[in-house]
């Protein structure tokens, strides 16, 4: 039987996010997979604005605004309060970006991590500091142009592997998605929602403007980050169990650099330098798959 989205919405008009941006369409995902009760805590991140100014909210369920470093230790403290009230069923969905999750608030993750505290975490990762003028975060890939990485000093560091510093953690559930393929994605939230313990949702979501590329391609580049094995899809279980989700089609990673502006300014060398480390990646992740079954 082909897999259904809930059609129900919990994401309204009005929101004030850049057209194209896959942050407000991850959160429509997210929220369509996890149902009414479901309580949201927001850092300072671009969603801080997209939701809407106080008191409006474009989302039909609580939202708590906290600060940039505090999205897992607000969410923990959340969860443990319903649960002094006899409250089990509402999920506490921590929703940060990268900013706040590889760099700012990576502590406070951490930490509710190694509690196993009951909470899902999602980071909708626009690969830098986009809602303060596109500045360089820990999740900006190797090449990349950022406002503080301009183009005569473009990052020359890798992209941490988050995933990698979640699973370490033992937590029950990590996964990585993309709005390129929502069935994958509330698949996983789904099967997220059903576990007990910590759990985390590493979502990529293109930005148009921070990656300099016109609004209606959004989807293309999140698909094609998937197609040329930059950005993998795949579940990690209690740290050990790695599953693939979908194989990607192996296209050349040129194909996904040379619509972005970020990128505008790499040689065919340097071009050639990321897909060396595309595909070496990819067999480090083909032979943590192989081990783990």
């Amino acid at each position: 039987m082909r897999f259904q989205i809930p059609e129900h919405e919990l994401m309204g008009p009005g929101h004030v996010a850049c057209p194209g941006c896959g942050a407000a369409q991850a959160m429509r995902y997210v929220l369509k997979a996890l149902g009414e009760k479901t309580i949201v805590v927001l850092p300072a991140c671009c969603w801080s604005i997209i939701a809407g100014p106080f008191p409006y909210s474009s989302l039909q369920v609580p939202l708590y605004h906290t600060a940039f470093e505090t999205a897992g230790a607000a969410a923990s403290g959340i969860k443990a309060g319903l649960e002094i009230q006899g409250d089990t069923d509402t999920t506490v969905l921590a929703w940060a970006g990268d900013g706040g999750t590889f760099d700012i608030g990576i502590q406070a993750l951490s930490g509710a991590a190694e509690r196993n505290d009951d909470i899902l975490y999602v980071c909708y990762d626009n690969e830098a500091y986009m809602n303060t003028g596109i500045q360089r975060s820990s999740a900006t890939p190797w090449g990349a142009w950022t406002t503080t990485t301009p183009v005569r000093h473009f990052k020359n560091r890798p992209k941490k592997d988050i995933m990698m510093v979640m699973a370490a953690h033992k937590i029950p559930y990590a996964a990585t998605a993309t709005v390129a393929f929502p069935d994958d994605l509330v698949a996983k939230v789904q099967k997220a929602k059903t576990i007990h313990g910590t759990r985390f949702l590493h979502i990529l979501s293109p930005c148009p403007p921070g990656w300099k590329i016109p609004s209606e391609i959004a989807i293309r580049l999140a698909r094609l980050a998937i197609e040329t094995k930059i950005f993998p899809l795949y579940e990690i279980e209690n740290g050990e169990k790695y599953t693939i989700t979908r194989q990607p089609d192996g296209v050349p990673v040129i194909e996904y650099l040379k619509f972005q502006g970020r990128f505008k300014h790499l040689t065919k060398s340097q071009m050639d330098d990321i897909q060396d480390m595309v595909e070496k990646e990819w067999e480090n992740l083909l032979s943590k798959t192989e081990r783990s079954h």
